[in-house]
């Protein structure tokens, strides 16, 4: 099934130096750009971290700093890859835990503006385990009867993640689900905002889940001895712990949320 879109869909795949979104950084990225007429855009970046690359990254996705040297670094390219995500909504594969954080880490370094909050973001990883329960390679054979040649390529992971997608369309178009309101749906339905609404385990504030929704839309951390609490309510009662995470190793992006609901409250 092809899909329904009112805005282009940016499905991207990242490599990195290490797990870290805070401290790793970009060694490629590949982005298809499915634009509402379904003509697509494919385009891809192989970057020089500046940053050492983990044996454990490395033994993934087959790159070493020495070979990157000579490639430009984020930075230099910030621009030009924030301008091909112009107007988009996002997709990957595990991209709400990883990619997404990672790539608005880079350019938060970089100082471009790479706005999140008005996207909607598609996991398709989360609607394959919420369904099914599997790993992309797996996906890629259990949806489309293939095996996934070069994977961890990122180039082949995004275009993999794509037709695993339109395939979850065409499987999934007539399930029911209830969503955390209790309201029942089909969870595949080809709409972009359901396919959003399904692929999130939380209302995230932030992008990797640390600072959450409650049900009436105040962030609340989700982690820690304060887990449950509203960020309002801890700054207010546990006046260290502001500065404690502006301390500690937390993503920028959380970093700036946290700092936004303290002014607020000034």
């Amino acid at each position: 099934m092809k899909l329904n879109l009112k805005k282009p869909l940016a499905f991207f795949d990242i490599e990195a130096t290490g797990l870290n979104v805070t401290n790793d950084r970009i060694v490629e990225i590949s982005v298809l750009r499915i634009n509402t007429n379904d003509t697509k855009d494919l385009k891809t970046w192989l970057l020089n971290p500046d940053y050492p690359i983990s044996e454990e990254a490395s033994k993934i996705h087959g790159y070493n700093n020495n070979e990157l040297v000579d490639k430009p670094t984020f930075k230099q390219k910030a621009k030009e890859i924030a301008t091909f995500f112009t107007g988009c909504d996002l997709a990957g594969y595990n991209c709400l835990k990883f990619d997404i954080p990672m790539l608005v880490e880079e350019f938060l370094r970089a100082g471009v503006d790479f706005e999140i909050k008005n996207r909607r973001l598609i996991d398709v990883q989360n609607i394959f385990m919420k369904m099914e329960q599997r790993t992309l390679n797996a996906a890629y054979k259990f949806y489309l009867g293939k095996n996934l040649e070069n994977a961890h390529a990122a180039e082949a992971d995004t275009l993999a993640t794509y037709e695993v997608l339109e395939s979850q369309l065409d499987k999934y178009i007539d399930t029911e689900y209830s969503d955390r309101e209790g309201n029942v749906s089909t969870p595949v339905i080809n709409d972009i905002q359901k396919l959003h609404d399904f692929s999130m385990h939380n209302r995230n504030a932030d992008l990797i889940g640390q600072i959450i929704y409650n049900k009436v839309g105040q962030e609340v951390f989700n982690f820690g001895k304060h887990k449950g609490k509203t960020v309002e309510d801890v700054f207010k009662n546990d006046k260290s712990y502001y500065s404690w995470i502006m301390k500690a190793d937390f993503p920028q992006y959380t970093k700036n949320l946290l700092t936004n609901i303290k002014l607020k409250m000034i």
